[in-house]
C-alpha cells in the first residue's frame, strides 16, 4: 500500500472516530438521564410529576409538579419569540432582498456578534439594565420577573433566526424573482408573496431552532428571573425555569444521591424530550416542505 493511501486511511479513521465520539457522548448523556430518571420515578409517581401544580422538592412539604417549572420556561420563551421572530425575519428579508453586497457584509457579521456575547453578560444586562428600565414603565413589576429576561433572550436569539432565515431566502433562485418582476410585481410583493413562501421550510426551521434555543437558555433566567417556581403566566412576578432549577440544585447545597438531587435528572430528561421533539419537528418541516426547483 502506497504512502498516500495510508495517509488517506488514517485521515478517514480520525474522521470516523470524531463522528463516533459525538454519537457516544450523546448516547452516554441519554443513558445517564434515563438511569437517574428511572430511580426518581421509583419514588415519585409520574402522575404527580406531570399534573401537580407545585414544585417544592427542596421544602419540607415536597411537591414534584414539573408543570410549574415549564410554565416559567414557556413564558420566557414566548416573550423571547415575540422579540426574536419578527425582528429576525424582517432583518433577514432586508439583508436578502433589499441591501446591497457592501451593507450585507457589514450588517450580518455585526448582528452575529450578538451570539458570541457570554450569556452571563446577558443575564446581568437583564437584571441591572432592562428590569430597572421596565420598572419605570410598569410600577408593579418585581425586581425579578419573566418579562426582563424574556426580552433579553429574544435579543440574544435574533442572530440565530436572522442568519438561518437569510440563508433560506437567499437560496431561492434568482429566476423566481425575475419571473415575479416580469409579471409586474413590486419589490415588496416579490419579497413577501413569492420569495418568503418559497423559503418557508427554512424559515420555519429557523423559528423552531430559535424556540429550542430559548427553552434551553440557562444563565439569563437563572440570574434575572427569580428562582421561584410558580404555576402562573404572569410575566411581572418572579418565576423559575427548568434550567434555572437545575443550576440551583447543582450549586452543591443538595447532597448527591438524594431524591432532591435526582430531581435535576428528571427535569433534565423532560427538557431533553421537549427540545428533541422540537428539533425533530424542525428537521421534518425542512425536509417535507422544502421548495424544489428544477
Amino acid at each position: 500500500m502506497s504512502k498516500r493511501k495510508v495517509v488517506e486511511k488514517l485521515i478517514e479513521l480520525i474522521l470516523l472516530l470524531a463522528a463516533l465520539l459525538s454519537v457516544f457522548t450523546t448516547v452516554g448523556i441519554v443513558l445517564v438521564l434515563l438511569f437517574e430518571t428511572y430511580e426518581f420515578f421509583a419514588v415519585v409517581r409520574i402522575r404527580d410529576f406531570l399534573f401537580d401544580t407545585q414544585w417544592t422538592p427542596l421544602f419540607e412539604e415536597k411537591h414534584f409538579g414539573i408543570i410549574s417549572l415549564f410554565c416559567g420556561t414557556f413564558l420566557t420563551t414566548f416573550i423571547a419569540m415575540l422579540i426574536a421572530l419578527p425582528i429576525g425575519l424582517i432583518g433577514a428579508i432586508y439583508l436578502s432582498e433589499y441591501s446591497n453586497v457592501k451593507i450585507r457584509k457589514i450588517l450580518k457579521p455585526s448582528i452575529e456578534i450578538l451570539a458570541a456575547v457570554p450569556t452571563v453578560v446577558y443575564g446581568y444586562f437583564a437584571l441591572l439594565v432592562v428590569t430597572p428600565f421596565l420598572q419605570k414603565i410598569i410600577t408593579n413589576l418585581s425586581g425579578f420577573n419573566a418579562i426582563g429576561p424574556g426580552i433579553v433572550m429574544g435579543i440574544m436569539i435574533i442572530p440565530v433566526v436572522l442568519s438561518m432565515s437569510e440563508d433560506s431566502l437567499r437560496a431561492v433562485p434568482i429566476s423566481i424573482r425575475e419571473s415575479s418582476f416580469a409579471l409586474g410585481a413590486s419589490k415588496f410583493q416579490t419579497s413577501f408573496k413569492i420569495v418568503l413562501p418559497a423559503a418557508l421550510s427554512g424559515v420555519a426551521a429557523a423559528f423552531i431552532l430559535g424556540i429550542s434555543r430559548a427553552i434551553g437558555e440557562t444563565m439569563v433566567v437563572a440570574i434575572a428571573a427569580g428562582q421561584q417556581s410558580r404555576f402562573t403566566l404572569n410575566p411581572l412576578v418572579p418565576i423559575e425555569t427548568v434550567t434555572a432549577y437545575i443550576v440551583q440544585v447543582s450549586l452543591g447545597d443538595t447532597p448527591t444521591g438524594t431524591l432532591e438531587f435526582k430531581t435535576i435528572f428528571a427535569a433534565g430528561m423532560s427538557l431533553f424530550v421537549v427540545t428533541f421533539l422540537l428539533n425533530i419537528l424542525s428537521y421534518h418541516l425542512k425536509k417535507k416542505f422544502r421548495y424544489i426547483y428544477e
